[in-house]
């Protein structure tokens, strides 16, 4: 397990002064302990490529940890610190809702699907990226969509909604397809490269960073039409709304001002940690178009 990494974030004299007239002063369980100089705590995940994963000195790094650092920042101005500590928390797809649930991290910071399922218990901010799921499959594999894979082994990673979609295809189609849950994606992957499943069924953004991220990344492909449209979002407490009002209005601040598409273009069209390979993949509309009028609703 990744053990708690530490960054302090400095702020200069002015900005403290500015700062001291925000709007710090509503009741947050989040930004009352971080007042008295506690830690914010920033989950992520160790294999979602390239949102939020290890490089090769296990460090998290990915397109949701750096907007995290940023929202980070944007507290710390509010709050008048002079330094805010942050303390990493690795989780998985299955215990990252149950982690922000029970406040034992502040914000998820990796691949999260906004869904009306999940917002019964935790709640999100604006998406930073709008995906659907399709398949990964070996390199010389015929499979293309969803009822292809009748009567075969299609994984998926435990607690994902690919996972559910296909699932609810399958009761209701009568597929007969056989499901494999994985406990990460690393493990879904290893599964399909070594034969154990015919398909691993995901968000189609983190198949392609998982492809890139292997030793021979021409031995998988990804393919099919969209069977999910998944907008993901940064995850927090649903019982925090100041600390919303304030994750909110930076990430809106980050679109407009372009700042965060700066930072899709490092993660998604530039060579990336571990091995220097670019995703090469520009902003689709869906995500370019809901970035227009940045907003944390989302129609799901």
């Amino acid at each position: 397990m990744l053990q708690p990494a530490r960054y302090v974030l400095r702020v200069s004299v002015a900005a403290l002064v500015f700062a001291l007239a925000s709007t710090a002063d509503a009741a947050s369980p989040v930004l009352d302990r971080l007042k008295q100089g506690g830690a914010l705590v920033i989950a992520h995940r160790e294999s979602s490529v390239p949102f939020s994963y290890l490089d090769a000195e296990k460090k998290p790094v990915g397109y949701a940890i750096d907007l995290c650092i940023k929202l980070a920042d944007a507290l710390r101005k509010n709050l008048g610190l002079r330094a805010l500590p942050i303390q990493f928390k690795a989780v998985t797809p299955a215990n990252r809702i149950a982690t922000i649930e029970k406040h034992e991290a502040d914000l998820e910071c990796g691949s999260t699907t906004n869904n009306a399922e999940r917002r019964q218990k935790v709640a999100f901010t604006v998406p930073h990226y709008i995906t659907g799921a399709r398949y990964m499959v070996r390199a010389d594999s015929k499979l293309e969509e969803l009822n292809q894979f009748e009567g075969r082994r299609l994984g998926s990673t435990k607690g994902t909604t690919p996972q559910k979609a296909v699932e609810q295809a399958n009761r209701e189609r009568m597929l007969r397809i056989i499901m494999l849950e994985a406990p990460d994606h690393a493990r879904a992957v290893e599964m399909v490269e070594k034969g154990e499943a015919d398909g691993f069924v995901m968000d189609d953004v983190l198949l392609y960073g998982l492809i890139a991220g292997r030793p021979d990344p021409s031995r998988l492909k990804v393919v099919g039409k969209l069977l999910t449209i998944e907008p993901l979002a940064i995850m927090l407490p649903k019982d925090d709304p100041a600390l919303k009002e304030l994750v909110d209005e930076e990430m809106k601040r980050l679109i407009r001002s372009r700042e965060a598409h700066v930072l899709y273009e490092k993660w998604f069209e530039k060579p990336i940690p571990p091995q220097g390979t670019a995703l090469n993949l520009p902003m689709n509309y869906l995500l370019r178009d809901f970035w227009k009028y940045p907003t944390d609703v989302v129609p799901f």
